[in-house]
C-alpha cells in the first residue's frame, strides 16, 4: 500500500474505500484487505485522512474485474510498483483504444495482458 502522487491520482477517474468494496462484494472488510495483500487489488493511501482507496474501475458490480488479477501479476513480475501499475492501467493507449483499465472492464483482457507481457521484453 503506497501513497500516490497527484499526477497518478488524477489519472484514476473514481475511487472506492475498502468498506465500499466490501459492501459491493458482500464480504467483510478483512476479505478486501486480503485481496489487496494477495495482489488481486491495488490499494493506495489518499485523501485527507490517508484512507485506503482502490480504483472504482477494478470492481464490476459484485466482483473484481475479470483479468485484473492476472494483469497485476504480469506487471508485478515486470518489476512495476503499485504506482507504476496504476499509471500504466489508467494512461490512454491509442492502440487499444482507451486505457488498459477500461479495456479490462470491457472484457478485452487478452489484449491488455498481451501489452503487459510485451513490457517485459
Amino acid at each position: 500500500m503506497t501513497e500516490i502522487d497527484a499526477k497518478t491520482d488524477a489519472l484514476v477517474p473514481a475511487w472506492l474505500t475498502l468498506p465500499d468494496i466490501a459492501e459491493m462484494l458482500d464480504v467483510e472488510v478483512t476479505r478486501v484487505r486480503q485481496l489487496v495483500k494477495e495482489g488481486q487489488l491495488i490499494a493506495v493511501r489518499r485523501g485527507e485522512n490517508r484512507a485506503l482507496h482502490v480504483p472504482a474501475a477494478f470492481i464490476d458490480e459484485d466482483k473484481v474485474v475479470k483479468g485484473l488479477t492476472g494483469t497485476l501479476t504480469l506487471l508485478r513480475d515486470d518489476g512495476f510498483s503499485d504506482e507504476e501499475m496504476l499509471e500504466w492501467l489508467f494512461t490512454p493507449d491509442p492502440s487499444l483504444p482507451g486505457t488498459p483499465a477500461q479495456a479490462l472492464s470491457e472484457n478485452r483482457g487478452t489484449e491488455v495482458k498481451r501489452r503487459a507481457q510485451a513490457l517485459a521484453v
